[in-house]
């Protein structure tokens, strides 16, 4: 089990990661407070080639309400979103087209979630040797799970330490472990030590 704590925003994730050297599998729970006091939970399935999606599932909940979205990529680089809510609350409806998304775009990214960083850092090895690279990915915003394309940027710094950075102008130097999980992502989380080995 994989424990981290929000930083800026208050949330608490753990997960549980099931990791190869060419993909992994994960469920986890995300609690925060950001917009409204929410619950969440994931199911990830990371086996494509390169760490690639195949399939990631989220559902959240709230004080009256609940949403979910099922999103998947298939083996041609095809993606699709599938979306459903119930309840009231003062929210973007969730998911999102999707269609603009090319074959080159392999990854999702969950907001807040410290676990979704690991698949491009784990993909080009970024986490030890010299690189940088330019991505799109499906990602989702929490709590309200609306998805948008969004283009990111990865880019060894050193050994360890892999800096994550987007048009907008938001970066931040990513901390990671030798698997490439996060142990500190300024801003968005630590990782909360609690075994020797926190990883399948």
């Amino acid at each position: 089990m994989v424990l981290w704590s929000g930083l800026d925003v208050w949330t608490a994730e753990a997960a549980r990661v099931e990791l190869n050297d060419d993909g992994l599998r994960a469920t986890g729970t995300q609690l925060g407070a950001e917009q409204v006091p929410y619950r969440l939970d994931y199911a990830l399935d990371a086996t494509g080639p390169g760490f690639a999606t195949r399939h990631m599932r989220v559902a959240a909940a709230g004080e009256g309400w609940r949403r979910s979205i099922d999103l998947l990529r298939d083996d041609g680089g095809g993606w699709r979103c599938d979306a459903d809510a119930e309840g009231d609350v003062d929210l973007p409806a969730p998911g999102g087209d999707l269609s603009a998304l090319g074959p080159d775009a392999l990854d999702c990214d969950l907001g807040l979630s410290s676990l979704t960083n690991l698949m491009p850092i784990r993909r080009h090895a970024l986490h030890e040797r010299a690189g940088r690279r330019d991505i799109v990915v499906a990602w989702i915003s929490v709590p309200d799970l609306a998805v948008t394309i969004d283009p990111q940027t990865y880019e060894h710094l050193r050994t360890g330490v892999v800096r994550f950075s987007q048009p907008d102008g938001f970066s931040a130097d990513i901390e990671v472990d030798a698997d490439g999980l996060v142990l500190h992502y300024p801003q968005i989380a630590r990782r909360v030590r609690t075994a020797p080995s926190d990883v399948a």
